[in-house]
């Protein structure tokens, strides 16, 4: 059963990853003073978006999936009228999915470290996803990639590498 401290903890963390996301997200105009805003309304200005940028949607987008199902076993926990059981199965799904998102990002440390590419991995009940960024497409990479992530597991994994 989960205790009152890892509620609050999962609680708050929700709520920085919220708060963090929506700043990012948070349009520019309301960051800028109304005096530079005056100077700022004669210069154009040019958006560029790189490939990161697209891994970047990425994480946020699965971060937001994440987040609303956290929630709703986090809602599931605190009815009262929710049986031993539903609670103990919305226990085990909140701790699979904090397990698969740090799974995730030590998958993308890896990868950065030992291949040097930026990457988006994600676990799901199939298997593990892999998205690249790399201008070449190359087999012996995806290769490397794919025994990188397989060295973490005892049993097969059914791994995915994909190029940007």
């Amino acid at each position: 059963m989960i205790n009152k401290k890892n509620l609050w903890f999962l609680t708050l963390f929700s709520l920085i990853l919220v708060l963090s996301i929506y700043y990012i997200t948070m349009p520019s105009e309301l960051l800028i003073s109304s005096n530079t805003q005056e100077v700022k309304e004669n210069i154009k200005p040019t958006i560029s978006i790189k490939e990161t940028d697209e891994l970047v949607a990425l994480r946020v987008e699965s971060d937001e999936k994440v987040n609303k199902e956290l929630e709703e076993q986090r809602k599931v926990l605190s009815k009262s009228d929710s049986s031993v059981d539903d609670k103990n199965k919305a226990y085990e799904k909140i701790k699979e999915l904090n397990n698969n998102r740090s799974e995730e990002e030590k998958f993308e440390n890896q990868i950065k470290k030992n291949h040097k590419l930026d990457s988006y991995v994600k676990i799901n009940n199939e298997g593990i996803n892999v998205i690249v960024k790399s201008s070449e497409k190359n087999e012996s990479i995806a290769n490397k990639i794919i025994r990188t992530i397989q060295s973490n597991y005892e049993e097969q994994k059914y791994i995915t590498v994909k190029f940007q």
